[in-house]
């Protein structure tokens, strides 16, 4: 008598392709006592273990964390007049130290240079690292500038030094540079992962919500979203910073902490489309 075995499914057969990249020394018990069941039974524990892990992230880190709402909001930002963000690679190719980094000249050759020149610096001045992308205005090596509202287009290593005196310290024109007028709204997320693992978990999420709810509001074309580096206080992470007009067309950088997803429709309603400011999660302008 011929006894006839099953024929492995796809996803059986998937399963084994994986088996045999990741653990080739377990191939053969896994051939010689195949079983299209068993596998496929596995592969469904193996999804259930990874969205073990997710909901452990999501809980440790997430917005789900024990520290979250933990903090008074009000106040935690330092005074400043002058934030400059350098467009420079993704955030998750962002060391912890991006601008102290020896792997990334430009952010570090800018911080240098801004560090060396302070006492020259008439406004005080932050500088903080943001992502560009091709879905964006934004490219490699542009530097914004709020709440001036200029964007200075494709700063190289070399021309650190007279970026830095021509703008910066002397508040002229960049002689060597094109700079251009920005308009619209810009929010920048902190999704530093290399730095603070809740801003690398929190950040993300924040992100495609935010561009979700503008796209649905038709705002695409007005409202740019980004992920940012460090900005201190990452226990508030999602840490949201956004540069858009108040009630009276002033620029202004509000930064709002404990952000989650379902605070991002009012964000955009109020804050970016009415320039009110949202009280509960503000943290400072």
């Amino acid at each position: 008598m011929r006894i006839t075995h099953p024929t492995p499914s796809l996803s059986s057969i998937t399963y084994y392709c994986h088996i045999l990249r990741h653990r080739p020394n377990k191939i053969c018990n896994h051939f010689f006592n195949f079983s299209p069941w068993t596998s496929q039974s596995t592969m469904a524990g193996e999804s259930e273990s990874l969205s073990t892990v997710a909901t452990d992230e999501s809980t440790k880190y997430g917005f789900e964390r024990p520290d979250i709402y933990q903090s008074n909001l009000s106040g935690t930002v330092d005074p400043y007049d002058r934030h400059l963000f350098l467009c420079y690679k993704t955030h998750d190719s962002w060391p912890s130290r991006v601008e102290d980094s020896d792997s990334d000249p430009l952010p570090k050759l800018l911080s240098s240079a801004l560090k060396a020149r302070k006492n020259d610096i008439a406004a005080k001045t932050r500088l903080t690292i943001c992502e560009g992308g091709d879905d964006l205005v934004l490219s490699e090596g542009d530097v914004l500038d709020f709440p001036e509202m200029i964007i200075y287009r494709g700063l190289k290593d070399s021309d650190v030094d007279g970026f830095v005196d021509d703008v910066v310290v002397n508040g002229k024109p960049w002689a060597s540079g094109v700079q251009e007028a920005l308009s619209g709204t810009y929010v920048f997320v902190c999704a530093h992962n290399n730095r603070d693992r809740r801003c690398g978990v929190c950040g993300p999420v924040l992100i495609k919500k935010f561009k979700e709810d503008i796209e649905s509001k038709g705002l695409q074309d007005q409202v740019v979203v980004t992920a940012c580096s460090h900005v201190g206080g990452h226990k508030y992470a999602g840490n949201v910073i956004i540069f858009s007009a108040d009630a009276e067309g002033k620029i202004s950088g509000n930064w709002y902490g404990y952000v989650t997803p379902n605070d991002v429709s009012e964000l955009t309603d109020r804050q970016i489309g009415k320039g009110e400011i949202i009280e509960r999660i503000w943290r400072s302008v």
